[in-house]
C-alpha cells in the first residue's frame, strides 16, 4: 500500500506561524509580524486579538493589492532559518522571499548529497554531486545543496529573484561555494543543456502554474510541464541521487507528480515519496497544521 506523508515545519527562533484562519495566516519573521491571505485556512482564528497588533498586512482590494506596513517597519530584514540566512522583503505578490515549508525537503536533500559524497571520485568541478535547481526563486534549495557539498546550477527567469538569491548566499556565507547563477527561461536552458550533453545527479523543480521568462517566454504548467519533465530525464547522470518536484498550483495532486517519477524507480530502483507540506501553529493547543503545498520525490 502506498503512503502519503506530511512534512511538517515547526517553529524556529526566527520564524513562527502564530495563528491562521478565515483565509489568512499570521507569521513572525524575526521580530516582524505579518498577516497574509491564505485560501487554505478554512477555519476560525484561534486568537483574533493577536491580529490587531501586526507590523504589516497584505490587502486585496478592487483598486489593487499592496502591503500596509507600520511606520518604522524596514523594507527588508535578515533572519536565520533552516541553518541558512535570508533577506525578508514584502513583495507586491504577497510573498516575502521565503517558503518555510520547504525546510524538511532541504534536510532530505542534504542527506542525499551527503550520501553521494561518500567515496566520490570526481576531480576539479566534479568534486561533488551536480545539482540543477529550476524555478529556483530566492535560493533556499540552492543554498542548502551548496552548503551540503554539491555543485549547483540555479536557474530562474526573474532577475529580481536571481539577485535576491545571490544576496542570500552572501548573507549565509556561501559565496565561495560552486554555484552558477543563471537568468534564463527554464525550458530553454534545459534544452540547451541537453545539447551540451550536461549531466546532473539531482534535479529540483518548483514549477509555477503560469509565468514568463526574461524574454517574455510563456510558461503554462498544463502545456509545458510534461515536455520539461521529458527533457530533465535526459539530463540525469548514470547514477542520479534524487529528483524533487514541489507543487503550489491549485487543482493538482501529488499523485500527478508521482506518476512522472515512477520511471526513475523502474530504471534505477530506489523509492518515490509523495505528500503534503505543512506549517505547524506554534501556539495552537491542538497542534493545528496549515497546508502549504505538495511534493513528490524520488531517491536512489
Amino acid at each position: 500500500m502506498k503512503t502519503s506523508h506530511i512534512l511538517i515545519t515547526s517553529n524556529e527562533p526566527d520564524y513562527e506561524l502564530l495563528d491562521s484562519g478565515e483565509g489568512e495566516k499570521l507569521e513572525r519573521f524575526g521580530k516582524i509580524v505579518l498577516s497574509r491571505p491564505d485560501p487554505q485556512a478554512l477555519w476560525k482564528k484561534n486568537d483574533p486579538m493577536r491580529w490587531k497588533n501586526v507590523d504589516g498586512y497584505f490587502s486585496r482590494e478592487e483598486k489593487g493589492s499592496n502591503w500596509e506596513l507600520k511606520l518604522g517597519t524596514p523594507d527588508k530584514w535578515e533572519i536565520g532559518f533552516g541553518g541558512l540566512k535570508f533577506w525578508i522583503k514584502p513583495t507586491t505578490f504577497k510573498h516575502v522571499g521565503l517558503f518555510p515549508e520547504q525546510r524538511e525537503n532541504w534536510s532530505w536533500m542534504r542527506e542525499r548529497i551527503g550520501e553521494g559524497l561518500k567515496g566520490w571520485k570526481g576531480e576539479g568541478e566534479a568534486q561533488g554531486p551536480q545539482i540543477l535547481n529550476l524555478f529556483a526563486y530566492t535560493g533556499g534549495a540552492t543554498l542548502a545543496a551548496a552548503q551540503a557539498g554539491a555543485n549547483v546550477v540555479h536557474v530562474d527567469g526573474s532577475k529580481v529573484a536571481v539577485n535576491w538569491a545571490r544576496e542570500n548566499a552572501e548573507l549565509s556565507g556561501l559565496t565561495a561555494k560552486p554555484v552558477r547563477w543563471i537568468l534564463e527561461d527554464v525550458p530553454t536552458f534545459v534544452k540547451r543543456e541537453i545539447k551540451r550533453e550536461k549531466k546532473y545527479d539531482g534535479i529540483i523543480m518548483d514549477p509555477p502554474s503560469f509565468g514568463h521568462g526574461p524574454d517574455s517566454q510563456l510558461w503554462k504548467i498544463e502545456d509545458s510541464f510534461l515536455s520539461l519533465i521529458d527533457d530533465c530525464m535526459q539530463l540525469l547522470s548514470d547514477k542520479p541521487l534524487f529528483f524533487l518536484i514541489n507543487g503550489y498550483s491549485a487543482g493538482y495532486s501529488a499523485i500527478a507528480y508521482e506518476n512522472n517519477l515512477l520511471a526513475l524507480k523502474k530504471k534505477f530502483g530506489g523509492t518515490v515519496e509523495i505528500g503534503e507540506l505543512a506549517l505547524e501553529e506554534g501556539r495552537s493547543q491542538d497542534g493545528r497544521l496549515l497546508p502549504a503545498g505538495i511534493f513528490a520525490r524520488w531517491s536512489r
